[in-house]
């Protein structure tokens, strides 16, 4: 058996080049990469936090290993529904959590290592939510080196990320380079296992576990179609022009100045120049700078691109009407993404 980092080594440099992953399934044999995954969740405080079944990480051992992997061998292995807790929100609404047992938390950071080893390298280099290195502090570290002179910034949320993930969409994605029926089987058993709420039971239709180890990369691979969406298709459209146009003010008392130094009035030149100080080079209501809508931008108004509302040609038709949240002249030339909030940015809406 290869050690867990040469598998891992080996699908990164497959991803990076864009080659299909024929034999995934198989690597779910090796007890390399559990050990491997067993040592980045055993100290979590949701570790000792028990699921439907009350197993936890106490007790774990080669042999339980060596069961699950026999499970696997035999494609016998099945996940187990989730255990269903509420924990408070910031707006005073809850948030459902699934809780999954010891085991499905193990088996998911398998999965988790081998899928995101594979498409971390194909990720947008704008996508910073639930990535390696990178989080809300290397996002902000773009807008401070990237996005200089910005006025206004756009937030916008992705209601209920994690709950409306379409289960046959998440898969036909997923086939488009893993070639594994197997494993695919086995994540579409991950997302249908359903969940228990006050010892019911309750079927998962849609959406991922909220809680689930590998419900992150799950949801990063589904969004990076949205990514690629407007990255090639809604900021090439919407953006006009390279540059800014110059404002008429700067450009007026920058006029003036050269007159009063070919006149040889310094002290004319020093007014003028302390003047233009106050100014932008460029004009702040250049049309060219906008992502705009048929109308012109409306302070207030909730929209965003039809493209975005709708899905179209971005692979994730989901995105219904006012699931995505914004303001009506979504801004050009970048776009960065923070788990399921993400930032088009530039210029602003006009006030």
């Amino acid at each position: 058996m290869q050690s867990a980092e040469s598998v891992l080594n080996v699908l990164r440099e497959r991803g990076r080049r864009g080659l299909p992953c024929n034999e995934l399934y198989r690597q779910l044999f090796n007890p390399d990469l559990y050990l491997a995954a067993y040592g980045r969740i055993y100290s979590n405080d949701g570790a000792m936090t028990p699921g439907a079944c009350g197993e936890t990480a106490d007790g774990m051992s080669m042999a339980k290993i060596g069961r699950i992997i026999d499970a696997m061998r035999h494609e016998r292995y099945r996940f187990q529904p989730v255990r269903r807790v509420y924990i408070p929100k910031k707006n005073g609404k809850r948030r459902p959590l699934g809780l999954p047992s010891w085991a499905d938390k193990l088996v998911g950071e398998v999965v988790r290592l081998l899928l995101e080893a594979y498409y971390e390298p194909r990720f947008s280099r704008r996508s910073h939510g639930f990535r390696p290195r990178r989080g809300c502090h290397t996002a902000l570290s773009e807008i401070v080196e990237t996005w200089g002179g910005t006025t206004w910034f756009i937030e916008a949320d992705i209601a209920d990320c994690f709950g409306s993930i379409d289960h046959e969409i998440m898969l036909s994605i997923l086939s488009e380079k893993i070639h594994d029926n197997r494993f695919l089987r086995l994540i579409k058993q991950m997302l249908q296992a359903g969940y228990l709420e006050d010892w019911e039971y309750n079927a998962t239709l849609s959406g991922a576990p909220q809680g689930g180890v590998a419900s992150p990369i799950l949801s990063n691979i589904y969004l990076d179609r949205l990514d690629t969406f407007v990255e090639t298709v809604l900021i090439p459209q919407y953006t006009r022009g390279k540059r800014r146009a110059p404002n008429p003010a700067y450009t007026k008392k920058t006029d003036a100045i050269h007159r009063a130094r070919k006149r040889g009035d310094h002290v004319a030149v020093r007014q003028w120049r302390k003047a233009r100080r106050n100014l932008s080079y460029g004009d702040p209501n250049d049309p060219r700078d906008w992502i705009g809508l048929p109308g012109g931008p409306v302070f207030g108004q909730v929209e965003v691109p039809r493209g975005l509302r709708s899905g179209a040609g971005c692979g994730v038709p989901g995105w219904a009407a006012g699931q995505v949240a914004g303001i009506q002249g979504v801004p050009a030339a970048a776009w960065t993404r923070t788990s399921r909030t993400f930032w088009p940015a530039r210029a602003a809406v006009a006030m």
